[in-house]
């Protein structure tokens, strides 16, 4: 475990996770007791805010729902207005076990971004059929983008380090995958460098996935032109790692 924790925020964005929000920063608290964890409320409608705040994180309260992309981002701002030099999304739904926590984070000392990656012959996650297929051929062309190998490029168990931070306040989409994918895409664009950690994720705690039950095949159709239009999108930021020292 680290010496210290003082440079690292822990984000946990949150919608409507009255039912497990405040079991995940009770987690990641007992787990690393000296850590700053920061639950971005995007726009709930229930109790939310006051059930991450009992639980004893700090709470950013968005006045609408943004979507993960945008409650990420105004944790990164915060990140970075408040001089943390690393960040690491948690979810807030239970499904990242806050004993990885560590873990990832040690990727920073090889990369500016680190994964979780669930495909990487750790537990017992699968997903089949066409959201199987997308997930393997976006992993593919991610590897080729980012010069490394990666099994799983929509994991938002990732951390970043000082670069990483700055890169994601100046962009950070909050579109359809365009917090995993499209951001990906842009940082290894602009000279990021990005590394993967086998992770074993857990159910999900209780309630609904915020995403709904979409049909496989239009996750397929989506996920593959979120990557077509980040591909083609035009870099944002410092051009190679040199220009970021």
């Amino acid at each position: 475990m680290p010496s210290s924790l003082a440079d690292l925020l822990i984000i946990v964005p949150a919608w409507n996770e009255e039912g497990n929000v405040g079991n995940t920063v009770r987690e990641i608290r007992s787990e690393l007791p000296a850590a700053h964890v920061l639950v971005v409320d995007d726009g709930s409608t229930d109790a939310t805010a006051a059930v991450a705040k009992a639980a004893g994180a700090r709470v950013l309260v968005l006045p609408f729902n943004l979507g993960v992309g945008g409650a990420m981002r105004a944790g990164y701002v915060f990140a970075q207005r408040h001089g943390f030099a690393r960040a690491i999304q948690v979810d807030a739904d239970g499904q990242h076990n806050p004993r990885d926590i560590v873990s990832v984070l040690e990727g920073l000392d090889r990369a500016d971004i680190s994964i979780g990656a669930r495909f990487a012959e750790v537990g017992e996650f699968s997903a089949r059929g066409p959201r199987r297929w997308a997930m393997v051929f976006l992993a593919s062309i991610l590897s080729r983008v980012a010069k490394t190998r990666l099994t799983d490029v929509t994991s938002g168990f990732r951390a970043a380090n000082r670069h990483a931070i700055d890169q994601y306040v100046r962009y950070y989409p909050a579109e359809y995958l365009g917090d995993t994918i499209d951001s990906l895409v842009a940082a290894a664009h602009v000279g990021l460098t990005v590394t993967q950690v086998p992770v074993a994720m857990r159910p999900r705690q209780g309630g609904r996935p915020s995403q709904g039950a979409l049909g496989s095949t239009i996750y397929l159709l989506r996920s593959v032109f979120a990557l077509m239009l980040a591909i083609m999108r035009r870099p944002t930021g410092p051009t190679s790692p040199g220009a970021r020292a």
